[in-house]
């Protein structure tokens, strides 16, 4: 039976142009013009289009403009990014006018350790004249308000280092954290608000988005295995602080690419493979 508290499919299009590629290259420290000329959106660089543009006065107090459906009031507060599994089986022409359509694909509530929570998962299609390019499952993790003063983190011991046959060190800054949430029409406040993200979520610091940790995961791949991604998933197992060093990893195996982020403690923060 449809969950009748969460609408079951949306849908809204876009342009995919020049100067989208030229906005993410430019946060990747990638040429742009270059990009452009190929034609082509890059493979993972849809993220940055069919956004609802939805109005001011209907954000969620925490700023989060929604998945593509409004997210359902559980009396979970809080919202991050689980996960995504996204297919490529076809590319999207630079020029080309692009539909998405939002489909409800699942609402698992459930207790952890941290209380209660709930996971949303939507299905995301990107259609190029009536023919799918880009297929994905997205989960969002809705949590309970997190408590007015958390207690510290208990340091762990750093887990043993991973073989890694590609990697790359970031520190991510506040302005790449507002280019990436531009340009992907992410007003969530836990990316730009300090004391937002501290004394309401929790956090000690700003969070990094989780899909710019999976698009530089991509992007160290995409570079190592000289072609573009057929399929891209990856889960979200911590969160990374802005200001803190990230170590982006990947690994080629026989059936692709096994790739992650690290913290600075050498935790890992993002899991994905890549094929």
């Amino acid at each position: 039976m449809p969950d009748t508290r969460f609408p079951g499919e949306a849908g809204t299009d876009d342009v995919a142009t020049p100067g989208l590629v030229r906005r993410i290259a430019a946060l990747l420290d990638r040429d742009g013009r270059a990009l452009a000329a190929a034609g082509l959106l890059p493979r993972g660089w849809h993220v940055g289009l069919c956004h609802d543009g939805v109005p001011h006065s209907r954000l969620r107090p925490d700023g989060y403009a929604g998945p593509g459906l409004p997210l359902p009031d559980l009396g979970l507060p809080r919202v991050m990014l689980g996960g995504r599994r996204a297919a490529f089986p076809g590319d999207i022409p630079l020029g080309a006018t692009v539909e998405r359509r939002a489909t409800l694909a699942g609402i698992a509530e459930k207790t952890g350790r941290s209380g209660r929570l709930a996971v949303v998962t939507v299905r995301h299609g990107f259609s190029v004249e009536g023919c799918e390019v880009v297929v994905e499952e997205a989960d969002y993790v809705l949590r309970e308000a997190a408590p007015i003063a958390s207690p510290p983190d208990v340091p762990s011991p750093p887990p043993p280092p991973r073989p890694a046959g590609t990697t790359r060190v970031v520190v991510p800054d506040e302005a790449l954290l507002f280019r990436f949430s531009a340009v992907t029409d992410n007003p969530h406040r836990i990316h730009y608000d300090a004391p937002f993200a501290r004394d309401r979520e929790g956090y000690p610091a700003l969070v990094v988005n989780g899909g710019l940790t999976a698009l530089l995961v991509l992007e160290l791949v995409r570079e190592a295995a000289g072609r573009p991604p057929a399929a891209f998933d990856y889960r979200m197992r911590r969160p990374l602080l802005c200001g803190r060093p990230i170590r982006l990893c990947a690994r080629a195996e026989p059936d692709g690419w096994h790739a992650w982020a690290e913290d600075e403690t050498g935790a890992i923060a993002l899991e994905a493979e890549v094929r």
